[in-house]
């Protein structure tokens, strides 16, 4: 398990410096394309080409907890589940697995909890003294249809509150219409809202009705300084899926081969499983390479996940799964 022993910093600045507001390229927008039929194979074949097991799947299923965004986003969210999720960010895997497993003092967290605002001080005081930081949805969430004013006003209120990173959603009645320069106005907007906060823009890709306006609008969040570009709220239909992961990771590739400027991704919404989770870390490492499965640079948006990643990890350990409910709340 070597090759977990170092945790890396959850400080979204770590070893660079923020993606910029750039100008408005109406010309890079509209040059994008995409093969869909060459990209559901390439994601296709994915699982079957790329496996590992024993202490390298363990080792791939460490760092994705170190990357997940813990999150609850339910309408009874209370301050007491919202406390309990913390305590899970703050000891993701039961002691004794971690130290059967020979890394017990790497100091294992989550990358950070996801919350609503009005949850954010909750969660703020939950994990003060860790490091953890606090993302709050925002902008509206999750429809993204309240007047602008508002929903800069949220940004503003969750940064007061303690967020360090705010989960934007982007109105995507503009991306249907084709008005790009819309959704680049309204990003920029929000990001100058969130100040020292870092900003995930959520696309809504199951909403976008094609890949290449997936694409268009992944290009015109980061042209207008979205620090990640994220597949969804986990409210669509459709939430985050590996030919959505492909399109967007090559996205942020010409974005950095463009700039020289590196953007995160965060697949979220029905990522259930430690196979799931091992896919989209598969479609980082082959498409961007080691330096994005970093928390700084990767999120993966979950509740469930960590249950099913726990249950591996004890198999791995004892050689048995162990049922759910024998794990604290995730």
């Amino acid at each position: 398990m070597s090759n977990v022993q170092h945790l890396p910093n959850r400080d979204m600045s770590h070893a660079q410096g923020r993606n910029p507001i750039t100008a408005y390229d109406g010309d890079v927008i509209e040059s994008v394309r995409v093969n869909r039929s060459a990209a559901e194979r390439r994601v296709a074949t994915l699982p079957g080409r790329r496996t590992v097991k024993k202490e390298w799947q363990a080792a791939w299923l460490v760092r994705a907890i170190q990357c997940i965004d813990l999150t609850t986003l339910a309408g009874d969210d209370t301050p007491g589940r919202v406390r309990r999720l913390c305590a899970k960010a703050r000891q993701p895997v039961k002691q004794e697995t971690l130290e059967a497993m020979g890394i017990g003092g790497i100091g294992l967290t989550t990358g950070a909890v996801c919350v609503y605002h009005a949850m954010v001080e909750t969660a703020v005081d939950a994990l003060k003294g860790t490091g953890i930081p606090v993302a709050a949805v925002s902008t509206g969430f999750p429809a993204g249809l309240s007047p602008l004013s508002l929903r800069i006003k949220e940004i503003e209120a969750s940064v007061a509150a303690g967020a360090k990173e705010i989960d934007i959603v982007i109105n995507r009645s503009h991306v249907l219409m084709g008005n790009y320069r819309a959704v680049y106005d309204e990003m920029k907007a929000f990001r100058e809202a969130c100040g020292t906060a870092h900003v995930k823009a959520i696309i809504g890709a199951g909403d976008l009705g094609t890949l290449v306006n997936v694409g268009k609008t992944s290009l015109a969040c980061m042209m207008a300084g979205a620090d990640f570009i994220k597949t969804s709220t986990g409210k669509e239909a459709i939430n985050a899926t590996l030919p959505f992961a492909l399109i967007m990771v090559r996205m942020i590739r010409q974005w950095h081969d463009m700039t020289g400027h590196k953007v995160g991704f965060k697949p979220a919404g029905g990522i259930s499983t430690a196979k799931d989770a091992m896919n989209y870390e598969f479609v980082m490492k082959e498409e961007l390479g080691n330096e994005w499965l970093q928390p700084h640079l990767f999120r993966l948006g979950a509740s469930s996940l960590l249950t099913d990643i726990e249950r591996q990890l004890d198999h791995f350990v004892s050689g048995r799964y162990s049922s759910a409910h024998r794990h604290p709340m995730a």
